[in-house]
């Protein structure tokens, strides 16, 4: 999409109209006859970035756009916000499109929530301190991180994986988790469709990574439980190398098509195919096949995080739900019609008697939302609620950032934030060094962001939880660490290179 002039770039936020129905419209010369609704509290208003209307804008803007709904944790992301919810037109003739921004490179990423009956008392330091250790064995951390259980897989084994999803997995390997709590056990992939393999994105770098968490804001978590007093475990991370690999192709291929047919392409996370397009179909079982690797990735994780559980408290882990965000899915909305809900940082919210729990456990409640904060604030399970209509049935995925990475790497002290975060207990990885892009500070409050969704009347307040170990990828020290071993590795072949000199009477 060509970029256009805005009319209301300066002044959006004195536009928007507060509704008795829990937020604010936004209706401008720009939004055109896009319905656009911003679940936000009037603080989350005021401080959102200035730039983030522009995105809004570009989220109106995708063929067949009929809602954008904008999450509390809203935030600047690419080509549209981080925490918005788009739905266009999926009835056959509409042309309504299927967008690539608003799923974005971590296809399927998602979290997985799980308890015990272990009173939380009993998380002392050290035993704080040995689960970390525990986990850490067995599942690997960082962007180069590879599986602890499955090893590297073959093509023809990995395929059968991101088609069959759980059910294969349970079928192939035996499980300890009940698939019943997961979102989906598989989304289906058609048969006639072939992984892009190689490109520019290389998806074969997920073949050894299935059960491993990655980097970034990827994170697993050890939890007090508010209402129970007991302890929960809490895994955020996605599909890997793989998810990013197959979009990173898949955006090539829109970009091509667009420059193609002389449309315009001035950001690449803009992208989007329409049903007239030969990778329409296409981008949809990349979507699922994506999707799958996640669902069984934050499986696989729950596998060994119960085993590590097991070792250090001598009780069981029960998955509590597992669930998705950062995919476009068809649906059908009361209001909206035949639909492609697109959740951009942003997760499903079913509530009792929606038709697609009928055949779930989840029928008569609507089915767990997990929403995270940061590593030093709350945590929250919901139920959704029947008002969650109003955002297309759809909540945030989490807080929100608001302090961008580098920010926090320029301002941040790390001796004062691990201090604090010592002064709270709450231990991070095995060292106490808190990655600073990753720390409080770079986050909104989660109890603000959560107090929006309530008074909307999107979902409710089930569990509230609170860090006391949290395990993170660090890239920082992951790269320094490779440096280091490359230097000593130059240092070793130095010292090799002088004894056999020295064999050889060189000196």
């Amino acid at each position: 999409m060509a970029k256009r002039e805005l009319v209301h770039e300066n002044d959006w936020k004195q536009r928007a109209v507060w509704s008795e129905d829990g937020y604010f419209r936004l209706e401008t010369g720009d939004t055109g006859d896009v319905v656009v609704r911003l679940f936000v509290t009037q603080g989350l208003l005021t401080e959102a970035e200035p730039t983030l209307y522009r995105q809004i804008i570009n989220a109106t803007r995708f063929p067949g756009a009929k809602l954008v709904a904008i999450t509390p944790d809203v935030h600047y992301g690419y080509g549209v916000p981080v925490g918005c919810v788009i739905a266009t037109d999926r009835a056959e003739g509409s042309g309504g499109a299927v967008a690539m921004g608003p799923v974005g490179f971590d296809i399927g990423c998602g979290m997985m929530s799980a308890r015990s009956n272990v009173p939380a008392d009993l998380a002392t330091h050290d035993r704080k301190l040995e689960f970390n250790r525990e986990v850490t064995k067995r599942v690997s951390l960082g962007a180069g991180g590879k599986s602890v259980k499955l090893g590297k897989l073959s093509q023809k084994e990995f395929e059968e994986l991101v088609r069959g999803g759980a059910e294969h997995y349970v079928a192939k390997y035996g499980a300890e988790f009940d698939r019943s709590r997961a979102e989906r056990h598989r989304i289906p992939v058609a048969d006639d469709w072939d992984i892009p393999w190689g490109g520019k994105g290389s998806p074969e770098r997920g073949l050894d990574q299935l059960g491993s968490l990655g980097g970034g804001n990827h994170f697993i978590e050890l939890q007090r439980c508010e209402e129970t007093k007991t302890l929960f475990v809490q895994v955020h991370t996605g599909s890997r190398g793989f998810g990013h690999g197959l979009a990173t192709n898949y955006f090539e291929m829109a970009k091509h098509e667009a420059a193609g047919t002389g449309r315009d392409v001035t950001d690449i996370d803009l992208g989007y195919f329409t049903p007239d397009s030969k990778h329409y179909r296409e981008y949809l079982n990349a979507v699922a096949a994506g999707g799958n690797f996640a669902i069984l990735n934050r499986l696989v994780i729950f596998e060994q995080i119960a085993d590590a559980f097991r070792k250090v408290f001598e009780e069981d882990l029960e998955l509590v739900y597992e669930i998705s965000h950062n995919l476009v899915q068809a649906e059908d909305h009361p209001e909206l019609g035949e639909v492609w809900v697109h959740r951009k940082g942003a997760t499903r919210a079913f509530p009792a008697g929606h038709p697609a729990l009928a055949d779930t456990i989840w029928k008569d409640t609507g089915h767990p939302v997990l929403i995270p904060g940061s590593n030093r604030d709350y945590s929250y399970i919901l139920r959704p609620e029947a008002g969650a209509v109003k955002s297309a049935y759809s909540v945030n995925h989490g807080a929100g950032r608001r302090m961008s990475r580098g920010e926090a790497i320029r301002q941040l002290d790390q001796r004062k934030v691990d201090e604090q975060y010592r002064r709270d207990q709450i231990l991070v990885n095995l060292d106490g060094r808190v990655p600073l892009d990753e720390s409080s500070q770079c986050y909104k409050s989660s109890e603000e962001v959560v107090s929006a969704v309530v008074a909307a009347g999107l979902a409710r307040v089930e569990y509230t939880l609170w860090p006391l170990a949290s395990i993170k990828g660090n890239e920082e020290r992951a790269a320094k660490a490779k440096h280091r071993e490359r230097k000593g590795k130059d240092r070793s072949r130095e010292k090799e290179r002088d004894a056999a000199r020295k064999t050889k009477g060189h000196y």
